[in-house]
């Protein structure tokens, strides 16, 4: 599915006087801002809340925390601000940055204005709507391009050398997404229990690898030209740091493994397709174009990062149902995704499986089987009545 970028829904902001507040603020900072029109959510998006503002001077967007309890470290509408105010002299095209506000009395929350950037997102990553083979081709080269550019840029140059401590990504993402897990578990998920075993031990030495990552560089979070394959705009920078670019690249790859055949638009992936019959790269060459870019002959160590990644989503998935749950989520169809953190889990321990990596029996399915067939079901009295 090929859709402009102006897809709202009828969600109203927070509030009119807070509107009216937010066009007081922006109007003394912005030149030229005039007076706001109308504030439209877009309907994408599971974690910040996104307006369309219109105003009758120009378009703009406002990216916002959430509203309601959330976890400590998520939502960093701060950071984006600052990673993509630093990638505007770069190869990396990302929407021009107006302003951060950090007061939460106007708004009621940290939010920051952005340009509004005209093009087409593709939702579908089979790219139904995009033409011909070829050109579908065109657009996951562009995509693998822009991505070996942002591994490629200098830290230093950019004035992000605390964005993020340098080594040890993997070991502190897992400790992060762990807890994160833990704080959002609402039910026990067996797949995620395997991946917290495997991982740490499996888990490859630091090699001093380090670039700004996106942290969920993958289709819907892109915007490119409306009659060509050139990306205008990466967005939604909130998991972006300094971190190992094998695991960026095996994120994106993660996610095209996802089954095509999901009903949630920005969840499905490749998986079950012919990609040569589409026009579509394989992961083989997709991986080899990127390591052609980046002066590479392999990476090292994928099964753990492809696992990883999987991990690191289920856990994100999880976060939404937990949002869902205590009422803060940004986006209606939150539980249909948060439902989604358990076979995301369990499409990474069939993968490793898959290269025997994992045993097909782990002690702690036996355990749980074990105790299972232990537990005997207790009949109701209406059941005992009834026979």
């Amino acid at each position: 599915m090929v859709i402009k970028n102006d897809a709202t829904d009828s969600a109203p902001f927070p509030s009119p006087n807070s509107l009216a507040k937010l066009n007081r603020y922006l109007s003394k900072r912005i030149d030229g801002f005039g007076s706001i029109l109308s504030a439209e959510k877009f309907s994408d998006g599971q974690s910040n809340p996104t307006y369309l503002l219109t105003t009758d001077c120009s378009k703009y967007v406002l990216r916002r925390k959430p509203e309601g309890p959330v976890l400590p470290s998520a939502h960093a509408v701060d950071r984006e601000f600052r990673v993509m105010s630093a990638l505007a002299s770069t190869p990396v095209p990302v929407p021009v940055m107006h302003i951060l506000c950090e007061d939460k009395s106007i708004i009621g929350s940290v939010f920051f204005i952005m340009e509004y950037v005209q093009g087409t997102l593709h939702w579908d990553a089979q790219l139904t709507g995009v033409g011909d083979p070829k050109s579908r081709g065109l657009v996951y080269r562009q995509m693998n391009k822009v991505l070996a550019d942002l591994h490629g840029v200098d830290i230093s140059a950019v004035g992000l050398e605390g964005f993020g401590r340098p080594g040890g990504y993997c070991q502190r993402q897992y400790n992060r997404w762990s807890k994160q897990y833990r704080a959002s578990e609402t039910e026990s998920i067996e797949a995620m229990e395997l991946l917290m075993q495997w991982l740490p031990n499996h888990m490859p030495e630091d090699d001093g690898r380090v670039s700004l990552i996106h942290g969920d560089y993958r289709l819907d979070n892109i915007i490119f030209a409306e009659n060509e394959p050139k990306i205008i705009a990466v967005l939604d920078w909130e998991l972006s740091t300094l971190g190992h670019p094998f695991s960026d690249l095996a994120y994106q790859c993660m996610q095209l493994r996802m089954p095509a055949d999901l009903a949630l638009g920005n969840l499905s992936g490749l998986g079950g397709i012919d990609r040569e019959a589409i026009g579509v790269p394989s992961e083989e060459e997709y991986v080899a174009l990127y390591c052609k870019r980046r002066g590479l002959q392999e990476i090292p160590h994928w099964p753990f990062y492809l696992a990883f990644n999987f991990f690191r989503f289920a856990a994100i998935l999880q976060g939404i149902m937990k949002r869902y749950q205590d009422g803060s989520a940004s986006n209606d169809e939150a539980l249909s995704y948060g439902k989604m953190a358990r076979p995301t889990a369990e499409l990474a321990v069939a993968y490793l499986r898959s290269e025997n990596l994992l045993p097909e029996k782990s002690p702690l399915e036996s355990v749980n089987q074990s105790k299972s067939s232990r537990e005997k079901p207790t009949k109701s009295k209406s059941e005992t009545v009834s026979g």
